[in-house]
C-alpha cells in the first residue's frame, strides 16, 4: 500500500499539484485545478471496450461498469499534466512556509475548534491526536477547501489508456470501480485529483479500500462530501494501522554541537535520545530531549538549518506519503495547532544568496511597482516568476524570471 500511495503522491509533486510537497492543498497561490473537458477519442474508446472483460474477470459487475463510464470520456489535460511533470525541487523552508503558514496555523485551529466533538471521537477510538488528523487534512486539501473535480474515472481511465504507468492506473481504476459497486458514492461524485487522489484526505483508490471507515454510521464511507467526518476518521485509521503512538511526538526541533558529524544525519542512524544528548545535541532551550525511543537526526537543509531529532511516528506519517518535506509540514503544522512556535532554527541563504526576508521584501517591492506576486510568503513560484520577467522586460533587462539580490538593490535600493 505504501509503494502504490508514494508512486501517485510522488507523481503529484512533481507534477505541481502539490506545488512544494505533499498535498493537494499545497501549491504556489493554492488555486484549484481548472476544469478538465472530455474530448472524443475512438482509441481511448476502444480501450475501454478491451479494459470490460478485465474489469468484469475483476468482480465488477456490468452495470456498474455501465454506470461508471456513461459519463466518463478521455481527458486530454490529464496526459498534458502527466507528461510536463517538472523535477520537485522545493526546500524545506518553501515547504514550511506554505503548509504551516500562519493563515494555514489559523484556518487549523478554527477547523479543530469547528469540530472539535467528532475528532475527540476519533482521537479515542483510532489513538490518534486531533491535531495531527487536522494537519494531514490541513496538508492535503486546505481543510477540505481543495479537494479536487476531476472526474476519478474519466482520469484514471485516461492514464491507463495512455500506457506510462498503464498497469498502476488500471489497478487505481478498478479499485474506483469497487468503491462505485459498493455504494460508498456515485460517479458524479467520486472526483479528486487529476492523478486519482480523491476527498478530504487524498486518498488514492486501493488506499481507499483498504482504510476508509464509515465513522458516521450512515452506511456509506464518504470522504467527499462537505462533512470531512469519514475522511478525518480514515485518515487517523490509515495511521493507526501503520502503528501511530498516542502521546508520542512525530519529532523535536534540536540544537546540534559545534563540529556535529553530518554523517551521523538521516533516518538510516537511529540512537537513543540518551546517546544523542551525550554527543551534544540538545532541545532548542537547551535541554536533554526525552526519551521517546529510537531516534534519527535530520538536516533537510544541511548543518547551516534547523534540525529535528525524529521518532517512530516520523516513520509511520512516512506511510502516508514518504516525502521527507511532506512529514516535517503535517508534523511541524500538527505542533502549530496545539499551540507550539514556529522552527526557531534559521533557515540559510537559498542558491542566489537571498533570505527568505530577501524574497518577501522583493514580492514587496515587485506589488508596490504594480506586478502581481500572488502573495508575500517568500516562496517563489510561477506568479513571483512571471512578476519578475514583466519587470525586466518592462525595463530593458534580460528577462531571466528569476529573484537575485540586484534587482532586488533595483528595485528600491
Amino acid at each position: 500500500m505504501q509503494a502504490t500511495r508514494r508512486a501517485v503522491m510522488l507523481g503529484l509533486l512533481a507534477a505541481g499539484l502539490a506545488g512544494c510537497g505533499g498535498g493537494f492543498g499545497i501549491g504556489p497561490g493554492a488555486a484549484p485545478e481548472p476544469a478538465m473537458r472530455a474530448v472524443p477519442n475512438p482509441a481511448w474508446n476502444a480501450w475501454v471496450a478491451g479494459f470490460r472483460p478485465r474489469a468484469l474477470g475483476a468482480g465488477i459487475d456490468p452495470g456498474t461498469f455501465d454506470r461508471a463510464f456513461r459519463s466518463a470520456g478521455f481527458l486530454p489535460d490529464v496526459i498534458e499534466r502527466d507528461r510536463n511533470q517538472t523535477e520537485f525541487t522545493r526546500t524545506t523552508e518553501d515547504y514550511l512556509s506554505i503548509a504551516a503558514s500562519e493563515e494555514r496555523v489559523s484556518l487549523g485551529r478554527a477547523a479543530l475548534a469547528r469540530h472539535a466533538g467528532v475528532l475527540s471521537q476519533i482521537e479515542s477510538r483510532y489513538g490518534v491526536e486531533a491535531e495531527v488528523v487536522t494537519a494531514v487534512w490541513g496538508v492535503e486539501s486546505r481543510y477540505g477547501e481543495r479537494r479536487g473535480d476531476v472526474p476519478i474515472v474519466s482520469a484514471l481511465s485516461t492514464l491507463a489508456f495512455e500506457g506510462r504507468r498503464g498497469a498502476f492506473f488500471e489497478s487505481q481504476l478498478i479499485a474506483a470501480l469497487k468503491i462505485l459497486q459498493s455504494g460508498d458514492t456515485d460517479p458524479a461524485h467520486l472526483t479528486g485529483s487529476w492523478a486519482g487522489a480523491m476527498g478530504h484526505t487524498q486518498f488514492i483508490p486501493t488506499s481507499y479500500l483498504a482504510y476508509a471507515v464509515d465513522f458516521n454510521g450512515d452506511g456509506r464511507r464518504d470522504i467527499w462530501s462537505d462533512d470531512p467526518t469519514d475522511a478525518l476518521a480514515s485518515a487517523a485509521a490509515y495511521l493507526s494501522r501503520s502503528g501511530w503512538r498516542r502521546g508520542q511526538p512525530w519529532g523535536v526541533e534540536v540544537q546540534l554541537p559545534a563540529g556535529f558529524n553530518s554523517g551521523l544525519a538521516g533516518r538510516g542512524t537511529t540512537r537513543s535520545p540518551a546517546a544523542w544528548t551525550a554527543m551534544g545535541v540538545r532541545d532548542m532551550d537547551g535541554r536533554a530531549v526525552p526519551d521517546h525511543g529510537a531516534a534519527s537526526i535530520l538536516i533537510p537543509m544541511g548543518l547551516a538549518g534547523p534540525a529535528f531529532m525524529v521518532f517512530r511516528n516520523f516513520t509511520v506519517i512516512t506511510r502516508y506519503n514518504n516525502a521527507e518535506n511532506y512529514v516535517i509540514g503535517v508534523g511541524h503544522l500538527s505542533d502549530r495547532l496545539r499551540g507550539g512556535p514556529p522552527i526557531r532554527g534559521r533557515f540559510p541563504p537559498d542558491a542566489r544568496g537571498m533570505t527568505k526576508a530577501d524574497r518577501q521584501e522583493l514580492q514587496r517591492r515587485l506589488t508596490s511597482a504594480g506586478y502581481d506576486t500572488g502573495g508575500t510568503d517568500g516562496v517563489v513560484g510561477s506568479k513571483t516568476e512571471a512578476a519578475i520577467s514583466a519587470y525586466e522586460a518592462a525595463n530593458g533587462l534580460p528577462v531571466t524570471g528569476q529573484p537575485s539580490i540586484p534587482l532586488l538593490r533595483r528595485l528600491g535600493g
